[in-house]
């Protein structure tokens, strides 16, 4: 069933995607609610069924020595400090979600995200609790799924 919501909650989102717009920060601020609060964030399993799905993005926003080092085969890495130069690289019609080992740098990304017109959410439990996550049955089981929506676009 949460499947089901999240995926006619993120159609509704998508259908309005070309209308998205720049907000400012004090626009931003202004309008900030509990319902936002809420929207801002996601976690490991939501956020691999929507990648799963191909309706999202995992956007590593880490240092590019960090994401050497270990990273997530399916993230796309753009340095936070990088982010402002290479918008560019991602869709407006999908979610970002934004993540980091915790999510201090991913919730400043989302922020800046947002503010540039994109539908974008931080890994509220961070890559270190999806590394945990995919391990084992879970691992081959999201390889397995991933692999076959790739496929499928």
């Amino acid at each position: 069933m949460q499947k089901v919501v999240i995926a006619v909650l993120l159609m509704m989102g998508l259908l309005h995607a070309d209308e998205l717009k720049k907000v400012s920060f004090e626009e931003y601020l202004l309008h900030f609610d509990y319902k936002e609060r809420e929207n801002m964030k996601i976690k490991t399993p939501d956020m691999l069924v929507l990648i799963e799905e191909g309706k999202a993005i995992l956007v590593d926003v880490r240092f590019r020595e960090e994401f050497e080092v270990w990273h997530m085969n399916f993230a796309k890495n753009i340095p936070l400090n990088e982010l402002p130069k290479r918008l560019n690289e991602l869709p407006k019609d999908k979610l970002i979600i934004t993540a980091c080992p915790h999510n201090d740098r991913s919730n400043l990304a989302r922020l800046f995200l947002v503010q540039n017109g994109y539908n974008a959410k931080y890994l509220n439990d961070g890559l270190l609790k999806v590394a945990d996550f995919l391990r084992g049955d879970n691992a081959k089981e999201f390889l397995e799924e991933y692999q076959a929506s790739k496929e499928k676009q």
